[in-house]
């Protein structure tokens, strides 16, 4: 049975500034009259092609902005010559999201343009409030989105948790969180039962049910009695119910075919091996749980529902062995969309290359305590050391585990000569010191208030960001501060445009955004003495960088809640 269409339901633009609609208008303005779609094989639809590209270096940023290169004008225009009229269209294009171009030039590199910087500085950063959300979401705002951690249903005690369940729960966690932010309905399942993962969960700031919030009209489905009765009409006679059960292990209920149903109801994109499945009692009770919690909340209209299960790559097989199981019981399940999001294997390295979970967060815990007394000394002691040296360590068990592509194979180094770095620059930890030197940047600039050095921050209206002219200032902007609604809508955008049983995620986009911001951001800050002299002609330029880095401190922190990471005052 088909699914309802994740409907968009609110086409205006963007009330911000947006990467992706201006380059979407760019391309649309030299793309609509000079070239024909392409269409896709396979595909019914057909797209316009890419002309134009956002620049994100340094030196690229020194002249332009965005860049429609040489090689793509040659074959839209003749000899590749833009003509006058369409680059002042190009210049002068107006839409809301789309930004302001300043001038825009044909050189050898192609047709290139910038952006009215003193004007972006002045609208971003005077509502530096609105790039700290995420796009609004486009799906119905009575759509629902259930995360089903499969790990978890067998997860009794701390033994039955590995790396790779490790990294799903962080996977499943992570999404929660983005989805929050973009204000859609997302609920977690299953509730966590065993007292001892409850902990680690805590310990690793993740958020999660210890029961599920049912209510008492949601009537008990006993799907035992239906197992039996499919068995009983999908058989032709008695014998063959006696047969098919005669040499079942002593835990297996039935032995169910699979393909059959597969076959019937025409389902696509399942393993082509998938046939027998001897259930068990276990896999009946995670069946009753995605059950009442798509009961609760999308009874009325289960096809405005998405089921998306988090699997370890291991299980995939047997997860949708449980996808089509649900299926042959429960009439909720043929209604709900279901998608398959699956992590790859997480491999160790070291003495004990079959390390648990728990073992790799006491591990990196220890190394990370090693790290800090090896850096600052006899001072690593005391209630507040302890807490900076377990939110780093969380930082860098969770950039370990969210920073690389779900499905890929992901490899921890656990050799007893490697270490944890408190400054790598692709660390975790590496984030939180660039996030604590922001802290203590603002701290010092309201002790200088305090004693009479520099003025009160004035209102946002009053402040002039013409003094904003440093290479690094624009580009912790145009990079970091401007895309950041869009890095937080990709995972939302994942899941409308995903077709198919298999849903691939960019979870890895915020971490690698937080590292890339850290990176330069670093290298701004220790180029550039934001806090000046306290001389009155300098006051202008440093409220200016100081608004600046507000936004910077906001993208740090609103990332890091969809992390689950606590920002550090000082380390």
């Amino acid at each position: 049975m088909e699914t309802e269409a994740l409907t968009v339901v609110d086409e205006k633009r963007p009330s911000t500034y947006s990467l992706s609609a201006t380059v979407a208008a760019l391309n649309k303005a030299l793309v609509r009259l000079q070239l024909v779609p392409i269409s896709i094989p396979g595909s019914q639809k057909s797209v316009s092609p890419a002309v134009w590209f956002k620049e994100n270096s340094p030196k690229n940023l020194r002249t332009r902005d965005f860049l429609a290169p040489s090689g793509i004008l040659q074959n839209l225009f003749s000899n590749g010559q833009v003509p006058e009229d369409i680059k002042e269209e190009v210049k002068t294009l107006k839409s809301q999201g789309v930004l302001p171009f300043q001038k825009c030039v044909q050189t050898e590199a192609g047709l290139q343009v910038q952006v009215e910087r003193p004007r972006v500085f002045s609208d971003v950063l005077s509502n530096v409030h609105l790039y700290t959300k995420a796009t609004d979401t486009m799906l119905r705002s009575d759509y629902k989105v259930i995360l089903n951690c499969v790990p978890l249903h067998g997860c009794r005690n701390l033994e039955d948790l590995s790396l790779s369940h490790l990294r799903a729960i962080l996977v499943t966690s992570h999404i929660y969180e983005v989805f929050q932010k973009q204000g859609l309905n997302v609920l977690l399942t299953p509730a966590v039962i065993s007292e001892e993962v409850k902990n680690i969960l805590q310990q690793l700031r993740v958020n999660w049910p210890s029961r599920l919030c049912v209510s008492s009209s949601c009537d008990h489905v006993s799907f035992k009695q239906v197992l039996e009765e499919y068995i009983s009409s999908e058989a032709t006679s008695l014998d063959d119910i006696v047969q098919d059960n005669s040499s079942l292990p002593e835990n297996v209920l039935h032995k169910v075919h699979l393909k059959s149903f597969i076959e019937k109801k025409k389902l696509e994109g399942y393993d082509p091996n998938l046939n027998i499945f001897l259930v068990q009692e276990e896999n009946l009770k995670h069946l009753t749980e995605l059950h009442q919690t798509v009961y609760e909340c999308c009874s009325e209209n289960p096809r405005k529902c998405t089921v998306i299960h988090i699997v370890c790559c291991e299980e995939e097989f047997k997860q949708q062995k449980m996808d089509i199981l649900w299926r042959i019981l429960d009439p909720l399940a043929q209604t709900v969309t279901q998608k398959h999001l699956v992590c790859g294997s997480v491999k160790a390295t070291g003495s004990d290359p079959h390390i648990g979970g728990v073992q790799f967060i006491q591990v990196r815990k220890a190394q990370m305590k090693k790290a800090s007394v090896m850096k600052y000394g006899h001072i690593v002691q005391g209630d507040s050391w302890d807490n900076i040296i377990s939110t780093m360590t969380l930082a860098t068990i969770k950039f370990e585990m969210l920073s690389t592509a779900h499905r890929s194979l992901l490899t921890l180094d656990l050799t007893e000569d490697a270490s944890v770095s408190t400054k790598g620059t692709k660390s975790g930890a590496f984030v939180m010191y660039n996030c604590a030197r922001l802290a203590t940047l603002f701290e010092s600039y309201n002790k200088s208030v305090e004693q009479g050095l520099y003025p009160k921050f004035p209102v946002t209206e009053a402040l002039n960001y013409s003094s904003l002219r440093e290479e690094g200032e624009w580009l912790l902007l145009f990079n970091y501060i401007i895309p950041f609604p869009d890095v937080l809508g990709q995972l939302e955008r994942s899941l409308r445009d995903a077709s198919g049983i298999r849903l691939t995620a960019n979870i890895e986009v915020v971490c690698k955004h937080l590292i890339s911001l850290s990176m330069d951001f670093s290298s701004y800050y220790n180029r550039i003495h934001i806090l000046g002299e306290p001389l009155p002609h300098l006051f202008s330029q440093m409220f200016a960088r100081l608004q600046l880095m507000k936004a910077v401190r906001n993208v740090f922190h609103t990332a890091l809640e969809t992390l689950q990471i606590p920002p550090l005052n000082q380390i």
